[in-house]
């Protein structure tokens, strides 16, 4: 089979996408619609979707009522393969749209409110880059406006009108708005192409869709969220793989303002703490020094070894400048036993010591293997317990790999091993787009760009010298900002010059 084409970052500018009608659609797609109480846009959305370019019988449509009063019915005027379906349990958009989405049948998942009315070909347009990759997550334009005049028109004037192409005229004279902050994003990243990883983060309000499989290989929508789930679920895809791409063919109007652009305070007020705690790609969100999240920054794998070497390398790592990490120490937990013995004559005690110095740390976890995903945006695994971060180094590392976009560090350790810091994305990538005879290491350097640096120039030191900075660094007085960046500034010195154009950065811990 052969490999899909290779998306660079976010530079999706590489995919050929066939002009509008000029095409031959073969996959399936489910029109997942959450609607609570929309009973009185709900039959213009519906007519609109039952006018599309997009093959009807490719087309299917899953009305979600999250608990409507009174329930909703479906309009006469409708795709032909529309059906309802009524929430059981939970409620809120992430959850009716998940449950949508576990109901359909589509091989595409395409998300649209009840209060979006459709041009004609806004499904075409999403699905064309579907036929191109399976990991591609298109999102189109829309504008606000008063759906006043709207609701005087019958559904089947409206579905007439949007198939004959005059959808850009069903508002004459009337006053729209669009999202100003998205539309901002994708003007200064040339349409996300230059976004980079950043780009997963105006994933918001948009009228997205995904291929099945990428959904459901990643976390999908956490049906916990009232809000924000749009956002929360584009770092899920981004996490998976996706390359987030714009299609401004694929146009919709949104019936009334946004509840985002009436109260844009309030709704950040309360979004904030849910995203700081399940997006770590949101650092400026994450502002508190010292405080932990449920889903961590950073993920270093540790190979438990002698108990004195182990037990130095995680506080090493739990000591550092970077303390939003998770700390996976691997080794047989279940030789641990309560039986009779002599304690220091144990045959398991190195085992024992490591666990019982940790069993009660939360930022560390005993496991017997590594789960080969992660929900950290970066990975470190170490090859063993003989070398250990410095201080800043891996404050130093990650910044390198944010400015770059890079998917890899590779350190070349003094006794021949390596350790390897991997962004959890571009490995995600990589495994879809693996073919047979590819080498994972250069299509990840090919997808997102990849390095190796020698230890010693990194600061990874021999596990005894990080002990010595270690007690160094807690006899010194707290250092004042002057004295933090000239630290740093040495640290980032120690990096091959070409990696940093510009030397001034923020420090990790102040950012």
């Amino acid at each position: 089979m052969p490999r899909q084409p290779v998306v660079r970052h976010n530079d999706w500018s590489v995919l050929a996408a066939p002009a509008l009608g000029e095409w031959q659609p073969t996959r399936t797609v489910t029109m997942v619609v959450p609607a609570f109480n929309y009973s009185r846009t709900l039959p213009y959305v519906l007519a609109a979707l039952a006018a599309q370019s997009y093959p009807q019988h490719l087309l299917e449509v899953v009305v979600v009522d999250d608990g409507s009063t009174p329930p909703l019915e479906l309009p006469e005027v409708r795709p032909e393969r529309t059906r309802l379906l009524r929430v059981e349990s939970g409620w809120g958009r992430a959850n009716a749209c998940h449950q949508g989405a576990l109901a359909s049948d589509g091989e595409v998942l395409h998300w649209y409110d009840a209060d979006m009315l459709a041009h004609r070909e806004e499904v075409e347009a999403q699905m064309r880059w579907h036929h191109l990759v399976d990991y591609a997550v298109p999102g189109g334009d829309k504008r606000f406006v008063d759906p006043t005049s709207l609701l005087d028109r019958s559904p089947a004037d409206v579905r007439d009108t949007v198939a004959a192409g005059g959808a850009a005229d069903l508002f004459p004279g009337e006053e729209h708005e669009q999202h100003r902050w998205v539309e901002g994003f994708w003007r200064r990243t040339a349409d996300l192409t230059r976004a980079g990883p950043r780009a997963q983060r105006v994933h918001i309000g948009m009228t997205g869709s995904v291929t099945r499989d990428l959904y459901l290989s990643s976390r999908g929508f956490d049906p916990s969220l009232r809000l924000g789930e749009d956002m929360a679920l584009g770092h899920e895809l981004a996490q998976a793989g996706g390359v987030f791409v714009v299609d401004r063919e694929a146009m919709s109007w949104h019936l009334g303002r946004s509840q985002v652009l009436r109260r844009a305070e309030q709704v950040n007020r309360y979004n904030d703490p849910y995203l700081a705690n399940l997006v770590p790609a949101m650092r400026p969100k994450r502002n508190r020094h010292g405080r932990a999240y449920e889903v961590p920054y950073l993920e270093v794998v540790v190979p438990a070894g002698p108990a004195d070497e182990t037990v130095r390398v995680v506080d090493s790592l739990l000591d550092s400048s970077v303390p939003d990490l998770r700390v996976l120490v691997v080794g047989p937990w279940s030789e641990v036993h309560e039986e009779r013995i002599q304690p220091v004559e144990d045959p398991v005690l190195e085992t024992r010591i490591v666990h019982r110095s940790y069993r009660g740390e939360p930022r560390v976890r005993l496991v017997p293997a590594p789960d080969p995903a992660t929900d950290a945006e970066f990975r470190l695994t170490l090859p063993g317990v003989a070398f250990a971060p410095s201080y800043d180094a891996m404050a130093v590392l990650l910044d390198d790999l944010e400015r770059t976009h890079h998917g890899l560090r590779v350190i070349a350790l003094p006794d021949g091993t390596a350790a390897r810091l991997e962004r959890t994305a571009a490995t995600a990538r990589v495994a879809r787009l693996l073919a047979d005879g590819d080498d994972p290491d250069e299509l990840l350097d090919a997808a997102f760009g990849a390095a190796t640096y020698d230890a010693a120039r990194v600061g990874f030191v021999p596990v005894a010298e990080r002990e010595v900075e270690r007690f160094v660094l807690r006899a010194k007085p707290a250092m004042d900002a002057a004295e933090s960046a000239a630290l740093l500034d040495a640290a980032l010195g120690a990096v091959p010059a070409e990696s940093h154009p510009q030397r001034k950065r923020k420090l990790w811990r102040r950012s």
